[in-house]
């Protein structure tokens, strides 16, 4: 029982060190919404959107549709990764440029082949690079070139808002933002004197030149998690990064039941890790100690010091997690959820882990990426 109450109290002094932490890693004060200008400038022509796509017939289109909205002039490819459904029809008949991918050579990922293809026919000084589900508010395109240019950022993303129809959705997405604020503070990867760098793939604003000074997509060409990998090459050559939050960039994949969420997790949850098994111990009992242990210890131990742990532990949880359920618009009631939620994303960190040692290092869009294990 002893070890209960120390757990707990391990539990309660992680919690207590986010809020404390000075760069707030759990607020949501990075972030860009659509300004309102009358003379805005909708004119596009330094800009070439590059879309990856593979077999995302139920998307492309919204997408495409959400581009266009954002001005006139902007060149924008599709790279067709050998769908086999009418992804590059429906993207010709948007106006979109087709490249038709080839096959990814030994030792990259399928996106980032897609990239690299796409890059090629690149000529502008910047490239907004898109995943093929992200749906943007007419307008956010030019803020974001507009932030860019006023604070002098050769690369600025945005973390999509997730879709959250479902119930499991609105369990699971909103922690999925929280988690990858704890691990990459937005308030540290804006710093240039951070060597934090940080990333969200669906939708960056980035330098072309920046781009390609850093080696582009063949620099990272076997990165499962391509987009921090990315921004970390370019903090490292000296540019100035910028990631936060906003509601001007959608997701409309959705994810109907607990499985398509936890294959997504799954895929790069170890590899956060940099597959160590050390870390992996680390992470499951930090988790452990903030999800069970101390918010749940009354259950097990009854004490007026066990209740007090347990209070305190409950009154951090809701005051980290409740400004991202504000600024998705949830109930302050989900925060009751979070020993659940973290016990499933605990459980697909495992999962990841697993798979990692019986050598499938990923599987995503029918392809298969052996770990090292079997290299």
């Amino acid at each position: 029982m002893e070890f209960v109450l120390y757990l707990s109290i391990f539990g309660v002094l992680c919690w207590w060190s986010l809020i404390l932490f000075p760069w707030c890693p759990w607020s949501t004060r990075e972030k860009v919404e659509v300004g309102v200008s009358e003379n805005s400038d909708t004119l596009l022509s330094d800009i070439t959107v590059l879309i990856p796509a593979r077999n995302e017939g139920p998307y492309i289109q919204h997408t495409l549709n959400g581009v266009k909205a954002q001005g006139e002039g902007a060149c924008i490819i599709v790279i067709d990764d050998q769908s086999d459904d009418d992804t590059a029809q429906q993207a010709r008949q948007c106006g979109a440029q087709v490249i038709s991918g080839s096959a990814p050579p030994a030792g990259w990922s399928g996106k980032l082949w897609a990239l690299e293809q796409g890059l090629k026919a690149v000529r502008t000084p910047y490239t907004l690079l898109l995943d093929a589900d992200i749906e943007l508010t007419p307008g956010i395109v030019t803020e974001l070139r507009r932030k860019a240019q006023d604070e002098n950022l050769a690369f600025i993303s945005l973390m999509a808002k997730p879709s959250m129809k479902n119930f499991i959705e609105r369990l699971l997405m909103p922690a999925f933002i929280f988690f990858f604020k704890l691990l990459y503070p937005f308030g540290l990867a804006n710093r240039p004197t951070s060597r934090v760098a940080a990333a969200a793939g669906g939708c960056i604003l980035v330098e072309t030149q920046a781009l390609r000074t850093v080696g582009a997509f063949a620099n990272l060409h076997d990165a499962l998690i391509d987009d921090c990998t990315l921004a970390a090459h370019i903090k490292r050559a000296g540019y100035r990064t910028w990631i936060g939050l906003s509601h001007a960039a959608r997701s409309h994949r959705s994810y109907q039941a607990l499985k398509p969420i936890w294959e997504m997790v799954t895929r790069t949850a170890y590899t956060q890790l940099r597959y160590s098994f050390i870390l992996l111990a680390v992470c499951t009992l930090i988790m452990v100690s903030m999800f069970w242990a101390a918010p749940l210890a009354f259950l097990l131990l009854l004490a007026q010091e066990i209740y007090m742990v347990s209070l305190l532990a409950w009154v951090a949880m809701f005051i980290t997690y409740m400004p991202t359920l504000i600024y998705y618009q949830r109930s302050p009631l989900w925060g009751l959820a979070l020993p659940i939620i973290g016990t499933l994303y605990l459980a697909m960190t495992w999962t990841s882990a697993l798979r990692y040692w019986r050598g499938e290092r990923a599987c995503w869009k029918d392809r298969r990426y052996e770990s090292r294990i079997n290299n």
